[in-house]
């Protein structure tokens, strides 16, 4: 069923067509330090990625996205709320049609500028559509991105390439690319476990959140809107406010490790 983010076919529609969406897991929430527990017990995260893993990126009408090879233990996350390793993936970013609000989660009643999403998936299942069934089966680490006066330059590769791939469909080659070069100082997180924030929202995400977000540029921002969510012979139509809002968190914990 297509979807998308506008108001005939945006996230309150959802449910619809993925009645999931409706679930008592979902993602994203509102973190709330009044609600957060200490978890003691949380080890460090790490990750170790294969620049060589990166192969291209590209505009599929919803976002950005940067897609490696994960066929054996290339890229891998590992450590923090995990059990076993978790091979990378894709990433992805959520941003809004202007520098206040973008990101899907929101802390202590602040919305970011935009989100990225490094998503992995538990290679103890066969492949990583099985991996989607299972409560345990994705890790994302997420990253907020905030607007400030000391942007992040390694941003710099992923938004270089955004002019190749302007309208929906477009793909172009992304080689050699390090994600763990966009990580911010802290490693401080916040974890739960939630959904996928698109349909069709399957409940097998173990969510790292970074408490620190990385820093973007205002023009860095401008970047990502430029692109378009229609094909080349389409109406350019700005490619803005691709994400889902806070959805409830009812009787799950949210643990820091800080």
């Amino acid at each position: 069923y297509p979807w998308g983010y506008d108001s005939d076919n945006g996230p309150d529609q959802w449910h619809k067509n993925y009645p999931i969406a409706k679930g008592r897991h979902q993602s994203p929430i509102e973190i709330n330090n009044k609600e957060v527990h200490y978890d003691r017990s949380l080890l460090p995260w790490f990750a170790s990625y294969d620049p060589g893993a990166a192969k291209t990126i590209l505009n599929n009408g919803k976002t950005c996205r940067v897609v490696f090879d994960d066929s054996f233990d290339r890229s891998v996350l590992r450590g923090g709320p995990l059990a076993g390793v978790y091979r990378l993936r894709q990433l992805h970013f959520h941003w809004g049609s202007s520098d206040d609000h973008g990101s899907e989660h929101v802390v202590n009643g602040v919305r970011y500028a935009g989100e990225l999403h490094l998503l992995h998936w538990n290679p103890k299942y066969s492949n990583y559509l099985d991996a989607v069934r299972r409560t345990d089966g994705i890790a994302v680490l997420a990253i907020f991105l905030q607007v400030g006066k000391t942007p992040k330059p390694e941003m710099k590769r992923i938004l270089e390439e955004i002019n190749a791939i302007k309208t929906k469909g477009k793909e172009a080659p992304f080689p050699n690319f390090d994600p763990s070069i966009l990580f911010p100082k802290s490693h401080d997180y916040w974890t739960y476990h939630g959904s996928f924030t698109t349909p069709p929202c399957e409940e097998c995400i173990t969510w790292i959140i970074l408490r620190e977000p990385i820093i973007v540029s205002s023009d860095q921002m401008a970047k990502l809107r430029s692109l378009s969510k229609n094909a080349e012979n389409e109406p350019d139509l700005p490619l803005v406010d691709n994400w889902r809002p806070t959805q409830p968190r009812y009787f799950r914990m949210v643990s820091a490790s800080f």
